[in-house]
């Protein structure tokens, strides 16, 4: 803690101002968390006679049950930070409390009410919910004059010679989601099966999960997604309450899971065939730079309603890289879902192997031979000239659905996140929010798009890479 000062009396710890010229002088991407704001902080004590919380402002106390920070620099860097501890207090409280009290925290530094936590939290799953149970028509394949917009980019990208392990990922969805805070948690829990409590991860207000999902874990563990879509709409006839969330499943999984396998048999319990996606876990355990890369490196996962399959993908990434762009990989997946047919019916943009992004990132992921060739690949959109775009701003690795000439509106990519292996063990990562500006394209404002709502983000996106690390915990 010697940046953010020492003990007093009264055991409470104040933050102060940190030795700004070690960061500038170090790296050319400051962490967001030590850009120069008033921070918020806060301490939370658990009163176990009265079953309350007592909630100090101004302070960080180690010695609290919960102790964090809220950093508000969304305006000046895209992203806010949120940072919370808790279980390290003087008394050793039970798990739930521990939790609670890390929640009743995170509510006072980012306050939302019940009702919009419970909603936001689902949002992913209501992707699926809604036209489960608002049908329109007969079920089975979904009709598309167009492809539909997809939803993120992903890449992991091992170097030639096993040099570095490089991971990515660009969220794709509507531009009025870029209220953006990257989180840091450090949870002490005593459930014997828990494998963490520490981890870092690109999140929203109110949210306890990503939602892109881009995770360090302190498991040693990484994880990413892309959502898939389910055109089969027979397969909502699947769809229970007697099951939990995606978001819930992804929650219970990163506690619990020590490997890949581990983390797909836990998600794969109590399937809610909501917010189908393609999970990729990544070990860092079974990753040996310079030599091997052992099974079990690379797990992917993937969901419909009423299947979880899952599979060891270690070979493929032996072989260089393992992208990621809202299609199936399994077979079985692929077909269940309506991908085949959608192929049939709509062209190469539903095939796995030749859908436009499966052809960039074959054709440009050997260019990737560090983090800046990373972030260059995952913001790329050459619309106007790549053939594989065929003049089409979103059939590429970064959209952007605003630059189209007639029907234009403010969604795409808004933002990536990139690590390495030698980072992620650090819970160091590099982030961006706002639509790509790679090759010269406009910066997005939202001056044309004024009838949607925007309130409370920036007029315009020209934010640059910053770094996102935890100040309060140490892996």
């Amino acid at each position: 803690w010697d940046s953010y000062g020492s003990w007093n009396s009264d055991s409470e710890e104040r933050l102060t101002e940190p030795d700004w010229d070690q960061y500038w002088g170090r790296s050319s991407v400051l962490p967001v968390s030590l850009h120069r704001t008033e921070l918020l902080k806060a301490t939370a004590y658990w009163d176990s006679t009265h079953k309350a919380v007592l909630l100090k402002e101004g302070v960080l106390d180690r010695q609290g049950d919960a102790y964090g920070y809220y950093n508000d620099t969304l305006s000046s860097t895209g992203w806010g930070v949120l940072e919370i501890s808790a279980g390290y207090g003087q008394t050793a409280e039970p798990d739930h409390v521990t939790m609670f009290t890390a929640g009743y925290l995170e509510g006072f530094l980012t306050p939302l009410s019940q009702f919009a936590v419970q909603f936001l939290n689902a949002v992913g799953d209501l992707l699926d919910l809604i036209p489960a149970l608002v049908t329109s028509g007969k079920p089975g394949f979904s009709q598309y004059k167009a492809p539909p917009m997809g939803h993120c980019s992903a890449l992991i990208k091992m170097l030639p010679g096993f040099e570095n392990l490089m991971f990515a990922h660009s969220s794709w969805y509507t531009y009025a989601a870029t209220m953006r805070i990257y989180k840091h948690w450090d949870f002490r829990l005593n459930e014997p099966h828990t494998a963490t409590g520490k981890l870092s991860f690109s999140s929203y207000p109110g949210f306890l999960v990503s939602l892109d999902d881009f995770y360090l874990l302190g498991s040693g563990l990484m994880m990413t997604q892309t959502t898939n879509n389910v055109f089969n709409t027979s397969l909502y006839s699947y769809i229970t309450p007697a099951s939990l969330f995606s978001w819930q499943r992804v929650r219970l999984a990163h506690a619990l899971a020590s490997t890949g396998e581990q983390w797909a048999k836990t998600f794969s319990r109590y399937n809610s065939g909501t917010y189908n996606n393609q999970y990729m876990v990544v070990d860092v355990s079974k990753v040996n730079l310079g030599s091997s890369l052992e099974d079990g490196a690379l797990t992917v996962v993937e969901q419909i309603p009423g299947l979880v399959e899952y599979s060891d993908q270690t070979q493929t990434l032996r072989r260089g890289y393992w992208p990621s762009y809202n299609v199936p990989f399994h077979r079985k997946i692929y077909d269940l879902s309506g991908y085949e047919q959608m192929w049939k019916e709509h062209g190469e943009d539903f095939s796995y192997d030749l859908c436009p992004r499966a052809k960039i990132f074959r054709r440009d992921q050997s260019s990737v031979r560090d983090l800046n060739s990373l972030k260059h690949i995952m913001r790329y959109n050459d619309y106007k000239s790549d053939p594989y775009s065929q003049g089409d701003p979103c059939k590429s690795i970064c959209c952007r659905n605003d630059l189209w000439e007639h029907q234009a509106s403010p969604g795409g990519c808004y933002d990536t996140k990139v690590t390495d292996l030698h980072m992620a063990q650090e819970f160091v990562a590099e982030a961006v929010n706002g639509p790509t500006t790679d090759g010269g394209l406009p910066v997005f404002s939202w001056g044309p798009f004024n009838s949607t709502s925007h309130q409370g983000l920036p007029p315009k996106y020209n934010f640059s890479f910053v770094q996102m690390q935890p100040q309060l915990f140490h892996p």
